[in-house]
């Protein structure tokens, strides 16, 4: 069991580290390109499908969806990844993406589970949003195409892929991965349901040309939309464990070897480096050779042990939740 230890003992940062906006740019031709093919095909889509990542439901969404791509088209937003998000705080995201951003059909998936409920339910919502719809030129069509969009790495493709597999029994059709950028194009339509007849469109993920806000551009690159390496691995290692200090969520410590809650990264990624025994060898200018603590690998770790879930579930934007909670508690006291 897990050493409990008492966050109010400790004087634990209250700002979220300096990063320049510089490293948070991430808007490669691939996906200027990607957006303007998304463009043209809207006229063929009968319903949209928006991908994002179930620890930051609030932030990091590209605004350029909801501004141009989706219009009057039918909207699912699906938050995947749920089974690494708080699964208790589920309902009460719902009811704030209705209450605050007037999304009625929000979904939470696990692509990479067969037996997930929400992948279950996907097919059939899509279907009647699609008959309640006005089609417009597809109105005499009989099969169904619905476009799949999203910043990078939130897995639409993984969610395609199970669809099919799950409707179709087919293996799957699109290259996935763990890291941002795989899908680079529009790609061709790809059947994923019988009857009816429905194609989807996997696009790449897309993020706004510049990141105005820091820390909804860390919380990106620690859930892996934006590349490790544009941003560093230890600058990610950094707001990780800023973040898991701030709520107090302490299994980092027995994880990186330490014996108790440190906000100092370096002493953190060194303690790692003893416990993982993450080593390499530097040659001296005397041309001696001497072991140093490979900080840079021990970030690698520490981040992967949350984006796999080994620090346990997390919900990125907690704050935002709880001050809509807080405001609601409020309202209804003035009220009373």
């Amino acid at each position: 069991m897990a050493t409990k230890f008492d966050a109010a003992a400790y004087n634990f940062r209250k700002k979220c580290p300096y990063i320049t906006k510089d490293l948070l740019r991430w808007f490669p031709g691939h996906m200027n390109k990607g957006l303007k093919q998304m463009q043209r095909k809207l006229k063929s889509v009968d319903c949209v499908i928006e991908v994002h990542d179930a620890r930051i439901p609030f932030t990091g969404r590209n605004p350029i969806f909801t501004s141009t791509l989706i219009g009057a088209k039918p909207h699912i937003l699906v938050l995947n990844k749920k089974d690494l998000t708080v699964p208790s705080l589920i309902t009460r995201i719902k009811d704030q993406l209705k209450d605050e951003q007037k999304i009625q059909n929000v979904v939470f998936t696990n692509s990479k589970d067969q037996q997930c409920r929400g992948l279950k339910t996907l097919k059939p919502l899509m279907v009647d949003l699609i008959k309640d719809s006005n089609r417009y030129n597809r109105s005499e069509e009989h099969d169904y195409n619905v476009m799949i969009m999203g910043v990078p790495n939130v897995g639409k493709s993984s969610l395609i892929n199970m669809l099919r597999s799950n409707n179709m029994s087919i293996k799957h059709a699109l290259p996935t991965g763990a890291v941002a950028g795989i899908t680079r194009s529009v790609m061709m339509k790809i059947r994923i349901n019988n009857d009816p007849v429905i194609f989807m469109l996997d696009t790449p993920g897309i993020l706004e040309p510049s990141v105005t806000d820091v820390e909804m551009g860390l919380k990106l690159a620690l859930c892996a939309s934006l590349q490790d390496h544009l941003v560093g691995e230890e600058a990610i290692a950094d707001y990780l464990l800023y973040w898991l200090n701030k709520h107090g969520k302490f299994s980092y410590v027995d994880y990186m070897g330490l014996t108790e809650p440190c906000d100092d990264i370096n002493r953190v990624l060194i303690a790692g480096a003893i416990k993982f025994n993450r080593i390499r060898k530097v040659r001296n200018y005397d041309n001696t050779i001497r072991d140093v603590p490979d900080l840079l690998e021990v970030a690698r770790t520490m981040i992967k042990a949350f984006r796999t879930g080994e620090l346990g579930k997390m919900m990125l934007d907690v704050e935002l939740l709880e001050d809509k909670h807080r405001r609601k508690e409020s309202a209804e006291r003035v009220m009373a």
